[in-house]
């Protein structure tokens, strides 16, 4: 087991061990540590033991301080179904009557997240958004839109980034128009130089072309560009979304894709789940990948009488120490632990090594070697959709978080 994963386990043992469960956080706030002071000491050493438990278990989540997200940070759809799916979650949503998923253009993006164990969700900065530009597409529909990147970590390697876009289908005066046949593009393009009145320098990254019948998301490749700004430190202007209708016949202009908010719309619409969504794949160098499975059942033991070497539970209920207001999911895990006897002689199925018998059997004679120890043999991983202290949602996978087996090493 790797040290900041010995260190969880410590952290949980104590924290179930001294019986702390306030409904405050675990790290006192902004002018309560003076108040502590006339506490008594015991009572003030555990609490800055748990105090320093915490900060040690959000270093090892990548996060320099507590999460405080605010009351207007929004959780992208995509990503909360990314993180069911990723973590077998969308087997049992399937299974009843709630429907799966929300976005009905989801795809997996298996490629993306096959060399990815961090995702990241970025919504344009809509206080610097800029009304259509001039010099792409005379005429037509043209958005400029900034994603601020700069809670990315130097250490995280991204591989891919996708720009996502909300589209609807048009319903009225469909038989009218024809608007089953109308058609238009959807194009991308890097802001390579800052725009200045009428001149724009550009790129594309990615286009499509699609109909006007069907409401969904779309997909656009936009690695290159957040790979310059991101590895290259290249500057960041922002993408360009140019929507070209190709039907001179349109009566539906700018109607159907999503981009900007309405001037008229209430702020209590559906625009924050629907506003363009850039999302990055990136690995800051630990553990695996994120890979889709299936939601794994607890493993069924029989009730053992014996004070063997075995797994015991141990839940992780994120409510407890008031961190269910920055993790989104899940509400909490079963981590398990370690825990029984390694007697003499060892058993087959207290999964021991040959040194592990081989030290078991000098101890029955000479007890100055200490017997074998009740350790993890095995670990898996859980994966946590969370806002960071940025408000920025991400989705990772950290590794040897939960016990799946146990033996006497």
């Amino acid at each position: 087991m790797i040290p900041g994963n010995r260190m969880l386990m410590v952290i949980l043992l104590c924290h179930v061990l001294l019986g702390e469960r306030s409904h405050a956080s675990l790290i006192p706030e902004e002018g309560k540590s003076r108040a502590s002071a006339g506490l008594p000491a015991a009572h003030r050493q555990s609490h800055e033991l748990l105090r320093d438990f915490e900060t040690t278990l959000l270093h090892m989540f990548g996060l320099q301080r507590r999460p405080r997200p605010s009351r207007l940070a929004v959780v992208p759809q995509y990503l909360v179904d990314l993180y069911r799916l990723q973590s077998g979650e969308a087997e049992e949503a399937s299974a009843s009557t709630t429907a799966w998923p929300h976005d009905a253009g989801f795809e997996y993006p298996e490629r993306s997240t096959s060399r990815a164990n961090t995702v990241r969700g970025f919504h344009h900065e809509e206080h610097l958004e800029q009304l259509p530009l001039e010099g792409l597409a005379d005429g037509e529909s043209t958005f400029r839109f900034l994603f601020n990147l700069s809670s990315i970590p130097e250490e995280e390697l991204l591989s891919t980034a996708e720009l996502r876009i909300y589209r609807e289908r048009i319903e009225e005066g469909e038989e009218e128009t024809g608007a089953d046949e109308d058609l238009h593009r959807i194009n991308v393009y890097e802001i390579l130089k800052a725009p200045h009145a009428s001149q724009v320098i550009t790129r594309l990254l990615d286009t499509r072309l699609v109909r006007h019948n069907s409401t969904r998301w779309e997909s656009f490749d936009v690695s290159p560009a957040v790979l310059r700004w991101t590895r290259e430190r290249l500057p960041n202007h922002g993408l360009a979304v140019e929507v070209q209708h190709l039907s001179p016949t349109s009566s539906h202009q700018g109607r159907h894709v999503r981009v900007s908010r309405s001037l008229h719309q209430n702020p209590g619409e559906d625009w924050g789940q629907l506003r363009p969504l850039l999302v990055t794949f990136g690995h800051d160098g630990k553990g695996h990948p994120l890979t889709r499975r299936a939601k794994r059942s607890p493993k069924q033991r029989g009730r053992k009488r014996n004070r063997n070497c075995r797994r015991h539970a141990l839940y992780v209920d994120f409510s407890d120490v008031n961190w269910n207001d920055w993790i989104v999911a899940p509400p909490g895990y079963q981590a398990f632990y370690c825990h029984g006897d390694c007697p003499f002689p060892l058993a087959d199925h207290l999964n021991s090594t040959n040194h592990a018998i081989v030290q078991t059997l000098v101890n029955s004679v000479n007890t100055n070697i200490p017997k074998a120890c009740c350790v993890p043999t095995e670990l898996s991983a859980i994966s946590m959709l969370y806002l960071d202290e940025h408000d920025k949602v991400v989705l990772k996978n950290y590794q040897e978080m939960v016990v799946e087996g146990c033996g006497c090493r």
